[in-house]
């Protein structure tokens, strides 16, 4: 949620710099919202003010021992009905100024490319290169199944569409990829390993921005009004939701793999073949708490961490600045990680590393105390480090070899118990 004053002062502003995405955006309604908000707030304080000075007037009479005055005795009583009234009225403002608060997207850093779609995103760099295959490579869906490691079919008849069975060498990987990753961010990276819950409230969800503009594409349980992670980015975020942290304690740096759950309502018709869209997978996500002024180096920081985990597995990669209109609705800039798959011959996203400044942090009431004890927001940041089904993918058509066999990378073979590759039996 951005900060109401920033609307209230510079709206001009703030409209630029959202740019399309605060086409939605109610601003009348918001400065009126705000306007009567303040008003009421102003007009309870003067007359509570009023109402204390004429009770201590009333008090200095009585021990003088002089009558009451009716006049002072049927204003304290005016005012008091008075406040009571305008008091009502604050509560419902606010409710309604706090909704349309919570439909407006974050404010894209001055660093961020305009644009309406990824046409506009800028790469920043690649890494290795184009793996040179002496044949036509197959993709990942045949070649799984051919070596009997992911089966598609099963998965439907016990759950329908966008959901696997990983058997064998293939549940392997996962597990493999997953302890992989675990310890290089917690014994190379300095992130603490948690393990949170898999489902959370509304609250939870409404704090890092996937609630209410979002809640089409979660799993929603109503008999308790909890829903499934799309990302432990929402659990972990939520670990100091409500809290005052020392300043000494951060930054705060926390890694989760668990499985995320999206109902993918938005993507009919696209990747609906394979892992690379499911409704249940694998990810090992990265969260950052720091100060502002140090988040935007927490954010490269963030970026090379996730880096390295391709670079270790030998996966040709780029990384792009996604555009205003590309990036989430609560991230403040983004860097998208895309790896190389050959049987597709494209890049496709396999992390998105964000700083979402003090958005996530003023819905979620996650503060700090500075050396001059006045509490401020933290910054939050996130990434995918990795999601570990787009991982196998583009290990199994990297490193698949003529015979329908797939090579293990190096640093994963101590996972697979020293298999060098897997094929078929």
């Amino acid at each position: 949620m951005i900060d109401i004053r920033a609307i209230r002062e510079s709206e001009d502003e703030v409209r630029q710099r959202l740019g399309d995405r605060g086409q939605e955006v109610n601003w009348d309604r918001v400065r009126e919202l705000d306007a009567t908000r303040r008003d009421l707030v102003t007009r309870v304080e003067e007359r509570r003010h009023r109402r204390k000075t004429l009770l201590g007037e009333i008090g200095i009479q009585k021990r003088a021992g002089s009558p009451d005055n009716p006049e002072i005795l049927r204003e304290v009583e005016e005012l008091a009905d008075q406040i009571k009234h305008d008091e009502a009225g604050i509560t419902p403002t606010e409710d309604e100024l706090n909704d349309l608060l919570l439909q407006i997207p974050n404010i894209p850093h001055e660093t961020v490319p305009v644009g309406v779609d990824e046409t506009s995103n800028i790469e920043c760099r690649r890494w290795g290169t184009v793996p040179e295959l002496t044949f036509s490579p197959e993709p990942h869906v045949e070649l799984g199944e051919s070596l009997d490691i992911l089966d598609f079919k099963r998965a439907a008849r016990m759950a329908g569409s966008r959901f696997v069975v990983y058997k064998g060498d293939g549940a392997r990987l996962e597990r493999a990829l997953i302890n992989f990753m675990l310890d290089l961010h917690t014994q190379q990276h300095g992130y603490t390993e948690v393990i949170p819950p898999y489902l959370v409230n509304r609250a939870g969800m409404t704090g890092t921005g996937q609630l209410p503009k979002f809640e089409h594409d979660l799993f929603h349980i109503p008999s308790d009004d909890l829903f499934l992670i799309p990302t432990a980015e929402v659990s972990i975020t939520n670990i100091h939701r409500e809290e005052i942290l020392g300043e000494s304690a951060l930054p705060l740096r926390y890694v989760a793999n668990t499985p995320c759950f999206r109902r993918e309502a938005g993507s009919y018709g696209k990747d609906t073949r394979g892992l690379i869209r499911q409704h249940q997978f694998n990810k090992v996500e990265l969260v950052s708490f720091t100060k502002p002024e140090e988040s935007y180096d927490e954010l490269e920081r963030l970026l090379t961490d996730v880096e390295t985990v391709l670079q270790q597995l030998g996966l040709h990669y780029r990384v792009a600045t996604l555009c205003s209109g590309d990036m989430g609705f609560a991230a403040a800039k983004t860097y998208d990680v895309e790896v190389w798959m050959p049987a597709q011959g494209v890049f496709r996203e396999i992390s998105s590393c964000s700083n979402f400044e003090a958005f996530q942090a003023r819905r979620a009431r996650i503060k700090f105390r500075p050396a001059d004890g006045k509490t401020e927001f933290v910054h939050t940041l996130n990434g995918s480090g990795l999601a570990i089904g787009r991982t196998v993918v583009a290990i199994l058509e990297t490193f698949q070899q003529e015979d329908g066999s797939v090579l293990i990378p190096e640093v994963l073979k101590p996972y697979m118990g020293g298999l060098d590759k897997i094929e078929k039996h």
